[in-house]
């Protein structure tokens, strides 16, 4: 009788295991995004799924915002030629500096850690803490980002949500995705500059 017992027990395990796994595959499935025919024009660039499936653990619960974030950059920019996840913090009152690290992924030059830092100068009050995406287009070798990026920061920050800047120089785009813990609101003007070591200045 207790081998019995025991054997229906393993069943039912087994059984739960199994219904568990499929739910987990049919979630993927479903959150799985399709992307226009004109985004394959460079084939070699990370797909919109390769990018949520390396953000889900990094942004949690903002996996969702972050898909629909996506789709919206692709259909402006395409497929980049590789990411960066990271963390970044700063603040402001009226100019203030920000600083992050985090590391680059490419599919054809490796993986590298990067660093990053600049000033903002605007209407801008509070803080943040964020973690933070950038997708980086038009590189053809990751010296390509070790420099600095001009461009117009004037994202809205909400607490569990998502924002992002984009960043230009010498035909290199650079598109963030951001999740914050603190507020921030302004239409600051700085840059960001990328460096292969930390450094404490950002200039």
């Amino acid at each position: 009788m207790t081998y019995i017992k025991n054997l229906k027990l393993l069943l039912l395990i087994l059984i739960l295991g199994f219904s568990i796994c499929l739910a987990t595959a049919n979630n993927i499935q479903a959150e799985w995004y399709d992307e226009p025919a004109a985004i394959e024009s460079n084939p070699d660039g990370f797909s919109i799924n390769e990018l949520v499936l390396a953000g889900h653990d990094f942004f949690g619960t903002a996996t969702e915002g972050l898909g629909v974030t996506l789709e919206t950059l692709f259909s402006a920019f395409g497929r980049p030629d590789g990411y960066i996840i990271g963390e970044e913090a700063g603040g402001a009152i009226i100019a203030g500096l920000v600083y992050g690290e985090g590391s680059i992924t490419t599919k054809n030059m490796g993986e590298e850690k990067i660093y990053w830092q600049g000033p903002s100068i605007g209407i801008d009050y509070g803080g943040d803490g964020s973690r933070v995406m950038y997708l980086v287009y038009n590189m053809d070798k990751i010296s390509d980002v070790h420099k600095r990026f001009p461009g117009t920061n004037g994202t809205a920050y909400v607490v569990g949500g998502l924002g992002g800047s984009v960043y230009n120089r010498s035909g290199t785009t650079i598109a963030s995705i951001k999740t914050g813990v603190g507020l921030r609101m302004g239409a600051n003007i700085g840059y960001i500059k990328f460096s292969k070591n930390p450094k404490w200045l950002p200039f």
